[in-house]
């Protein structure tokens, strides 16, 4: 029985080590899915963001406004309204 007794733990080890190793390569390969979902969905907004660039540039172009900036037209007469608030 002795020698019974000492391969039980070593076959529980390698029992463990089996699970374990299987744990992880499954760990592994959901890690690996999950990743390539990601990386699918950022190259899908990428094309989204594109395509609405695209779109607004076509506006522009449309209403005749093709190269001025509107972010720095907008933020002008909010500057002007702030220097004339901050001296009243």
């Amino acid at each position: 029985m002795d020698g019974h007794d000492t391969d039980d733990p070593k076959q529980s080890t390698a029992d463990m080590t089996v699970f374990v190793q299987n744990l992880l390569q499954q760990m592994q390969s959901r890690f690996q899915t999950m990743s390539e979902s990601i990386i699918s969905k950022i190259d899908e907004m990428g094309g989204r963001i594109e395509e609405l660039e695209q779109s607004i540039n076509d506006l522009r172009v449309e209403m005749g406004q093709e190269g001025s900036p509107s972010p720095s037209a907008t933020l002008k007469p909010k500057e002007e309204t702030k220097a004339v608030d901050d001296s009243a």
